[in-house]
């Protein structure tokens, strides 16, 4: 790039497929920040990529985003580039899914991409070019049994996604969501452990029912994610806005 680099924010960026995004987009000459609650994965990411920043941050507090956002422009200039990436899921029967269950997945899910969002648009409207990206799910545009309330949180991504597009669509700032099927990253490991423990199933059994919803019968990976990312960040993806980019060997 010539000039200042373009910076981009990643939130859930010490790690899976955050700190893959980071650093592919940092090898693509983004001035990069790294956003996340702990702050030695964080530590540990940037400590690869000289030059990349890293600041701690709860994306679901609102107050905490806007303060970590005013950090990284201290740091590396106005955002241009805001990957909304750190989510979480749990699963459970619907039956024993509490209100309480819902909230958690809805605020680390939705929320902190909508408090993401807003801290970062500014700095776009005044640019006049920038690009919102959700890292969602396959579960934002279809329906998996046992994790009900993560589901609805991923949908209402996608959602959020294509309202905004329309609303930002003169702006020069696009909106989009990519949708990757089950990824091999820690969050799937989680998921792993919880199928073993619950029937009885060896890890790598485990690991084949998951890959088997693909129809290529393989796990995703991580790089293939920052790629889309990556062109969806940049200038030849300016006409694509509003978009759920799945990444899912056919599944959808």
């Amino acid at each position: 790039m010539a000039g200042t680099p373009k910076h981009a924010i990643v939130t859930g960026g010490g790690s899976g497929v955050g700190a893959t995004i980071a650093a592919t987009l940092h090898g693509a000459g983004y001035g990069v920040t790294i956003m996340g609650r702990r702050a030695e994965p964080l530590a540990e990411t940037v400590a690869n990529h000289p030059g990349m920043k890293a600041v701690t941050c709860d994306v679901t507090d609102a107050d905490a985003v806007t303060s970590a956002f005013e950090s990284a422009r201290r740091e590396l200039g106005p955002i241009s580039v805001m990957i909304a990436n750190a989510g979480a899921a749990e699963s459970a029967p619907f039956g024993s899914t509490t209100a309480d269950n819902l909230k958690q997945m809805l605020d680390v899910n939705l929320v902190g991409v909508f408090n993401c969002w807003q801290a970062a648009l500014s700095d776009m409207r005044a640019i006049g070019t920038g690009r919102l990206i959700a890292v969602a799910s396959t579960a934002g545009l279809k329906g998996y049994p046992y994790v009900s309330a993560y589901v609805a949180a991923k949908h209402a991504v996608v959602g959020l996604t294509r309202a905004l597009a329309l609303e930002l669509a003169k702006s020069g700032v696009t909106v989009n969501a990519v949708c990757p099927g089950f990824m091999d990253t820690p969050l799937l490991q989680n998921s792993i452990a919880k199928i073993v423990e619950k029937t009885g199933m060896t890890e790598d059994e485990a690991r084949s029912q998951l890959a088997s919803a693909n129809p290529q019968g393989r796990l995703i990976d991580t790089q293939e994610v920052a790629d889309a990312v990556l062109y969806l960040a940049g200038d030849g993806a300016a006409s694509i806005n509003g978009h759920a980019l799945t990444l899912s060997g056919g599944e959808i």
